[in-house]
């Protein structure tokens, strides 16, 4: 089974503006979350592939730096057009799968993405991972790759559940702590520290912020 991520960034600039801090260092996080998310997928043994979407011009240059596939989304208009613009790339590759996942969740380990997909159930199937305050879905995971187009910044956990369990009876919410601990504004920021889940990861984080 050939299995593709797929990983949709929002330029630097324009992202997180709800972390509220000083551009530079809100720009120096997120390229830091996207750096160890590209590490954390190119040592799972299970993604075949990552394809990164975006129109930013350092999110592309780490990319590259990670081995992952670039496609430039110049319009930026939105999560669920960048994840289709993948989904042609992946079909035309012959994936049998994917997993979408957003650049925020830095927290994930290898071993998180190899207990989703151990819950993978051929030939029809959908895994939804909610966020930690469920409000969104952080790993999204699809076969065939069309089962169903996505539904981000729409409640879209729910409607990702909805709209699977509509396709397929194998549709599962699966929650898996560090998948949804997601940097999306300072309380997620503070509390994602406060675990210190990487640490390495934390302390460059604190370096930033001071």
């Amino acid at each position: 089974m050939k299995i593709s991520a797929i990983v949709p960034v929002k330029s630097f600039s324009k992202a997180k503006s709800r972390l509220e801090m000083e551009a530079e260092a809100k720009t120096e996080i997120c390229r830091l979350m996207l750096e160890e998310i590209l590490q954390t997928l190119s040592e799972s043994a299970i993604i075949d592939e990552t394809i990164l979407v975006s129109g930013d011009g350092q999110a592309l240059e780490i990319a590259d730096r990670f081995g992952a596939v670039s496609i430039i989304d110049e319009s930026e208009s939105g999560v669920n057009h960048a994840v289709s613009l993948a989904d042609r790339h992946v079909l035309e590759g012959g994936s049998d799968a994917s997993i979408v996942l957003p650049q925020d969740i830095p927290f994930m380990r290898v071993q998180d993405i190899d207990f989703l997909l151990g819950f993978r159930s051929p030939p029809r199937f959908a895994l939804i991972v909610p966020s930690r305050k469920f409000d969104g879905t952080n790993a999204l995971v699809r076969m065939p790759v069309d089962l169903m187009e996505t539904h981000y910044d729409e409640d879209s956990y729910k409607i990702h559940l909805s709209v699977g369990r509509a396709k397929t009876p194998n549709t599962s919410l699966v929650f898996i702590r560090r998948m949804m601990m997601d940097i999306d504004d300072a309380d997620d920021l503070h509390f994602g520290l406060a675990r210190n889940e990487k640490p390495h990861l934390c302390d460059r984080i604190r370096r930033i912020l001071t």
